[in-house]
């Protein structure tokens, strides 16, 4: 076992039921994205109490600790803290019941039915023991607590914040997330492990009219359902087999009454893909066939296209990851594998891109050790319960202990002094 997991185990008995604690509290105090201000008090103030130099509201809300320990290699770790838009519906005990009002004015309900509470849990646990065990390891840790990854805009936010600079660059940057999988395993890859993830809005220009006289209007609904079937054929027709995308439209919103022929409608969709040149097609293939859908209703201007949110590839550094993999088989033996790469998407990347530094992404299996086990079984882990779902929520043992083990290994890879 790797000396600050070792540590990490002798301190359990005291550590877990105060990492438990924290998480229940986290988890009954979500705060929707780039307004996680009590979540981000609650990490730097416990990171600050175990002797980190903190610098806080960096990008709006965001933590940075720096520990020094002498000579040696910097290592980053992140965990993101926002909420998501979702009302609970998991029935615990300790439950979200918030309600705030989104940017645009509207009352939401708001929960952590992404797992960010246990990914803000699992950093201060292991910047606690890296604390109490400096006698184990040489270098820097630099700990980075983030805002608004549901929106894709907080690592973004966080590396525009000039005080950045102040901070060694790091020799890598981990990052790890809670989903479906059974709790305590680990999986790991080398190259692309999360998908790009691309939201856009839409908009299609009609003329609007009363409902008896179609014929003196430009009808934005069939402008809008013509383009949405013909955007299916993108993925099924303009991408190759071997490759792989994802286009969902997840709104078509238009009109107010049935016999009124709207000025316009909107739609909002999603896109996915693992390979640069496939988003670059994708894309652009969008913006060409709303435009062409549009010519050919006789619309009187261009579609509107606005960016919602955009999410770079995931790609593990190769020889970084392969650090990570042995700390993890070290670790965990058969609880760590090779996992293929998730259509979810992340801005963890951000980080390395901006500091130029190597970086691994890893996931940790939340799922109940039976439940999943019977799922897979039956073959029916699609109707488990998973990340935005407002059932979703990570059994806590042994995924919190887990997480935390996690993130000493891979960080131990840089961190621990040579062997004599």
């Amino acid at each position: 076992m790797n000396p600050l997991t070792a540590a990490l185990v002798s301190m359990m008995a005291t550590l877990l039921p105060q990492l438990e604690a924290i998480y229940k509290d986290l988890h009954q105090h979500p705060e929707l994205s780039m307004h996680e201000v009590r979540t981000a008090k609650v990490a730097a103030d416990w990171i600050q109490r175990a002797g980190y130099e903190v610098t806080r509201e960096i990008g709006g809300t965001g933590v940075v600790g720096v520990l020094r320990n002498g000579d040696g290699p910097t290592v980053m770790l992140r965990a993101d803290m926002d909420g998501l838009p979702v009302t609970e519906a998991t029935r615990l005990p300790y439950a979200s019941v918030v309600k705030a009002r989104d940017d645009d004015g509207v009352e939401v309900g708001v929960s952590h039915a992404c797992g960010h509470d246990m990914h803000v849990t699992w950093l201060m646990g292991a910047a606690r023991v890296l604390s109490e065990h400096r006698d184990l390891w040489r270098g820097t840790a630099l700990v980075v607590f983030q805002p608004g990854e549901e929106v894709g805009r907080g690592a973004s936010s966080m590396m525009d914040d000039k005080r950045m600079k102040r901070f060694p660059k790091p020799d890598v940057i981990l990052g790890q997330h809670v989903m479906v999988g059974e709790a305590g395993s680990v999986g790991h890859r080398s190259g692309v492990i999360l998908s790009a993830g691309d939201s856009m809005q839409v908009k299609l220009f009609g003329r609007g009219s009363h409902g008896s006289q179609p014929q003196t209007a430009i009808d934005p609904v069939i402008m809008a359902a013509a383009t949405t079937l013909r955007l299916q054929t993108i993925v099924s027709r303009e991408v190759g087999p071997l490759e792989s995308a994802v286009l969902t439209v997840g709104a078509l919103q238009a009109g107010t009454k049935e016999n009124i022929i709207p000025d316009d409608a909107i739609l909002k969709l999603n896109v996915r893909t693992y390979d640069e040149d496939v988003r670059a097609h994708v894309l652009s293939a969008i913006r060409r066939i709303a435009t062409a859908e549009s010519e050919a209703s006789r619309a009187e201007k261009p579609p509107e296209f606005t960016t919602l949110s955009s999410y770079p590839l995931t790609v593990n550094d190769a020889a970084s990851a392969a650090r990570v993999a042995q700390a993890f088989q070290a670790q965990f033996g058969e609880r760590a594998f090779e996992t293929p790469p998730a259509s979810a998407s992340e801005d963890f990347s951000v980080f390395g891109r901006r500091w130029g530094a190597p970086s691994v992404f890893w996931i940790v299996g939340g799922t109940d050790a039976a439940a999943y086990a019977k799922a897979k079984r039956t073959k029916t882990v699609n109707a488990l319960p998973s990340n935005h779902s407002p059932k979703f929520a990570p059994v806590l043992d042994p995924t919190l202990k887990t997480g935390v083990e996690t993130m000493l290994s891979a960080a131990a890879a840089w961190l621990s002094p040579p062997k004599k």
